[in-house]
């Protein structure tokens, strides 16, 4: 029987709010950030475009089981518009496809803005990743291809309108929920303003639970490695910016554990929620002993039951 081979890295684990550069690839941001941390595993909590910069939550080690619960955090975005084109890819990367040479008013923008909140259907972005038969549509964007993408449903809390610096430009901030493309936005709005437009500039400022204050620039990581005098020092100096795995979990109920139920969580035992604050009945709770996350599960009945078990 083959051995298992003994997995590359080490088993750090915890959150990096990383404040990603324009220009750089979410896949790439978290290769790097991997490297840097000489993490066994990491992932990212919601794709930002390579043009886009701002908050790219990446989960080192164990945390990568919590990343479906930042992926369905609301997320805050600043972005321009250019009014007059259309473009391929909605953003300043491809050609344009449409031109006018008319600008909205302030006053036709602001009186347009209610139809853009709440649930409303969005159609994605030619080049994007949802799946076209197997494939992704970016792909076949790319070879020429012009696809059917279905409309689908998106929550936008609020959009509104920040500033005009600029005859022919716009900012917005925009407050939305899972699976919403900013680029999709900027491009409807300009259709149905009558002069087309364009994402110029795009920022993500916010990924529940994650806010600004906690943004780390990559610039900030590199300059701590290439200051440590050894990995031993890199380590412990990268490993400073790392927040608790827990932080994904903000909204849960939390049920504090002893060390000996614990124990029994960690072998996929149920065990019985004791104190007064303890949850009776929760379709979603996490547990913890001494402050430490150990499992996510349910609780029915009193008896919380894990889902998912974390180590050490």
């Amino acid at each position: 029987m083959a051995r298992r081979g003994k997995k590359k890295g080490r088993p750090v684990s915890g959150w990096l709010v990383l404040d990603k550069p324009a220009g750089l690839g979410s896949t790439e941001a978290v290769s790097k950030v991997k490297w840097l941390f000489g993490a066994q595993k990491a992932g990212h909590a919601g794709t930002l475009d390579p043009l886009a910069s701002g908050m790219l939550p990446i989960a080192l080690g164990e945390a990568t089981k919590t990343v479906p619960y930042v992926m369905e955090g609301a997320k805050i975005y600043r972005f321009t518009v250019a009014w007059g084109e259309e473009r391929s890819t909605d953003d300043l990367e491809g050609p344009v496809t449409k031109s006018s040479g008319k600008a909205p008013s302030e006053g036709d923008i602001r009186a347009l803005l209610p139809r853009y909140t709440g649930l409303i259907m969005q159609m994605p972005p030619q080049f994007s990743a949802v799946k076209i038969g197997g494939e992704r549509a970016y792909d076949l964007a790319r070879e020429g291809e012009v696809v059917e993408i279905a409309a689908r449903e998106v929550e936008i809390g609020r959009l509104d309108l920040v500033s005009i610096p600029e005859s022919g430009r716009a900012v917005f901030e925009v407050e939305c929920g899972k699976g919403t493309y900013v680029r999709s936005l900027a491009r409807d709005l300009g259709r149905d303003l009558g002069c087309y437009g364009h994402v110029a500039d795009l920022r993500r400022t916010e990924v529940y639970p994650f806010g600004p204050a906690q943004l780390v620039p990559l610039k900030t990581l590199e300059d701590a490695a290439a200051e440590a005098a050894d990995e031993a020092e890199r380590f412990k100096a990268l490993d400073a910016f790392l927040l608790g795995t827990e932080m994904a979990l903000d909204g849960l109920p939390e049920v504090a554990l002893s060390d000996d139920a614990a124990s029994r969580i960690r072998l996929g035992n149920p065990v019985i929620v004791r104190g007064r604050d303890a949850p009776v009945e929760a379709p979603e709770a996490w547990a913890s002993a001494r402050g430490r996350l150990i499992a996510i599960g349910m609780v029915e009945a009193g008896m919380f039951k894990p889902k998912r078990v974390f180590g050490a």
